[in-house]
């Protein structure tokens, strides 16, 4: 067991911990999560000893091995293979002494350990490993000094994976993994022999990788049962009780706190009060709940353009002349949401490069609109800012014909207040850099928004935030993410990037998901030898069958998806609008303008309800239809 007891860090006057406890079972899994900056990596390095705590233990068994993600990238001439394996230094020690022992004793105890620890299968799990980061056959033989800075982080975490400590404490892991890779991690984690501590903002992971959530906040820290969407709920519940019992102790003080203002000077009563006065010193006041302010994003409407916005047909694109996709005909129209999907490698960030208008077609039809503007955001680019700028000297530079007026009233689209806007870009947080990214990319008014990798640095509420901003967007949206969370609340349409093509690709994130994992092949080879043994192996028929089911339901699932996007937007628009009608400062003395909110309010939950009852109406029509199907 980890026993985390009364644990306090302080990093000079702030306090980051303070009497925190909490005890976490072996061979549990666990996502500790909590806002930026609140000290999940602080208490990573705490629980390694790499941190030593101001007040309080942490106890763990003695025999327990602990294993911590790594922030710089391996290097040098040896294999992948053989740099994951030499990740286990006991393991390499052992070979190296099995080599060279002579005593017959020792042979023997180095055989046994050996054994204890697999040896014999260990560079076919080292292999298994690499494979399932995105490595093949022959990248895993190649020298690790081949491979960019985050390739080899993904060695680095391979060889973490190898260990199998039995403490693994990962730190945001899929920061450099793309989806496919991010797909075999929450699958590997799932069967992971161990005790694990997950840092990390992506929900679906959370969901489906772990059993319980460590959740800090204000110092403190509290466990919940389930996956990050149960705790979501749970909390919910707890604060609204919480909210109920202070109302509740509020007005129970205002009744004592009268009496006593009534009754404390009247003999007959003096007994009384003075009982309600040290019942009044003992009763604990319930904290109220403050909730740190919310991330707001929120891209700014295009003018309309007459579609297509973009189009190519048997178009080749790569680099020096050597095409890395061919035969590419597309189109894309104001309304699309595009998901490109796609082991990294394969194509998908130069596809996004030529409807960026940073790499040219080789061959081919490529047109678009004449007065198209488009929006690319790639995590690169944070390097191409100007550390010693500031977010609004940043904005005039690139606009230079904008008023320090209009670019502030932009930065604030994205959560740049006064403040911000003229602080340092090297003293933001990786999540404000990314969304000054934002706010640059936007700040033209762009009809398509590239967006690659866009999540990464990005806490839970601005994910959420995200998600919202690209709903409400009114252009076109093109996405590679290795969050499926993003991607299943945005798109509904996907494109294949893969042997040199790029395909549609008729399913949803689940049915991508067990592709990558196989068992959609599995079954699809049980399903075929039922068929052939039970109807004479007509298989082709029957898949040929299922395809034409899956083609008739599409638009059906298209105007659902619709539907859950409508539906979010709705309530985002209403969330924003109550904070705003709560908060005196949005309308001064001005009542005309609450009356006007409350008309707005009026509206938006009348428009909310319709949408509701449309999305359960095809819901239920989705579900009736599937049925049919199967």
């Amino acid at each position: 067991m980890l026993n985390i007891s009364h644990l306090t860090y302080r990093i000079g006057a702030r306090v980051l911990l303070e009497d925190a406890s909490v005890a976490i079972n072996a061979g549990h899994r666990v996502g500790l999560v909590g806002r930026n900056g609140t000290g999940k990596t602080t208490l990573l390095k705490l629980i390694t000893g790499a941190l030593s705590p101001s007040e309080g233990e942490i106890d763990l068994p003695k025999r327990w091995s602990i294993g911590i993600t790594s922030q710089e990238a391996p290097h040098g001439p040896k294999s992948l293979i053989q740099t994951v394996m030499s990740a286990d230094r006991e393991l390499v020690d052992l070979f190296a002494e099995a080599e060279t022992a002579t005593d017959p004793d020792r042979i023997a105890a180095i055989h046994t350990r050996l054994a204890d620890k697999d040896a014999h299968t260990a560079e076919a799990r080292a292999a298994v490993i690499l494979a399932g980061l995105g490595f093949d056959e022959a990248a895993q033989q190649k020298p690790c000094n081949d491979f960019s800075g985050g390739w080899r982080m993904r060695v680095a975490l391979a060889g973490l994976l190898f260990t199998q400590p039995d403490l693994l404490l990962l730190d945001e892991p899929t920061n450099h993994l793309d989806l496919e890779a991010t797909i075999w991690l929450e699958d590997y984690l799932k069967n992971y022999p161990g005790t694990i501590l997950l840092v990390s903002h992506d929900r679906d992971l959370l969901n489906r990788s772990v059993d319980e959530i460590l959740h800090l906040e204000n110092s403190k820290m509290t466990l919940y049962k389930g996956g990050y969407d149960r705790f979501e709920e749970t909390r919910r519940m707890r604060l609204e009780q919480n909210e109920k019992q202070r109302a509740k102790q509020s007005a129970k003080r205002a009744e004592m706190e009268g009496f006593i203002a009534r009754f404390r000077a009247k003999a007959s009563k003096a007994k009384q009060a003075q009982s309600r006065i040290k019942m009044l010193e003992k009763m604990q006041p319930i904290a109220e709940h403050f909730e740190e302010g919310s991330i707001s994003l929120m891209f700014p409407e295009p003018e309309q353009l007459s579609p297509p916005l973009i189009n190519m047909d048997r178009v080749a694109i790569g680099y020096n002349g050597k095409p890395v996709l061919s035969n590419l005909s597309l189109r894309i129209d104001t309304d699309d949401r595009i998901a490109l999907l796609g082991a990294n490698g394969n194509g998908k960030s130069t596809l996004v490069k030529l409807l960026a208008g940073r790499l040219e077609a080789l061959s081919g039809d490529f047109s678009k609109s004449g007065k198209l503007r488009v929006g690319y955001f790639a995590q690169h680019q944070t390097d191409e800012l100007d550390m010693n700028a500031t977010p609004v000297l940043e904005m005039q530079r690139r606009r230079p014909q904008d008023s320090e007026t209009a670019l502030r009233s932009h930065l604030g689209r994205f959560g740049f207040g006064q403040q911000k806007a003229v602080t340092k870009i090297s003293s933001l947080s990786g999540g404000e850099k990314a969304r000054l990214l934002f706010a640059l990319m936007t700040v033209a008014k762009p009809h398509v928004l590239l967006l690659d990798e866009p999540t990464n640095h990005l806490d839970m509420d601005s994910r959420q935030a995200l998600a919202e901003a690209i709903n409400a967007f009114e252009g076109a949206v093109v996405l590679i993410s290795h969050d499926p969370y993003i991607i299943e609340l945005t798109v509904d349409r996907f494109l294949l990037v893969e042997d040199g093509r790029v395909q549609a690709y008729d399913g949803d994130m689940d049915d991508y998901r067990n592709h990558l994992l196989g068992n959609a092949g599995k079954r699809m080879a049980r399903r075929d030898d039922n068929a052939n043994r039970e109807a004479g192996g007509d298989s082709k028929a029957e898949r040929k069958r299922a395809a034409e089911r899956r083609q008739a339901l599409g638009p059906l699932k298209k105007r659902l998806t619709q539907a859950e996007k409508q539906v979010a937007t709705l309530e985002a628009e209403r969330a924003k609008l109550r904070q705003a009608m709560a908060d005196p400062k949005t309308y001064g003395k001005d009542v005309h303008r609450l009356l006007d909110m409350q008309k707005q309010f009026g509206q938006i939950e009348k428009s909310l309800t319709a949408a509701e009852n449309e999305w359960l109406k095809l819901q239920e029509e989705w579900e009736t239809e599937n049925r049919a199907a199967s």
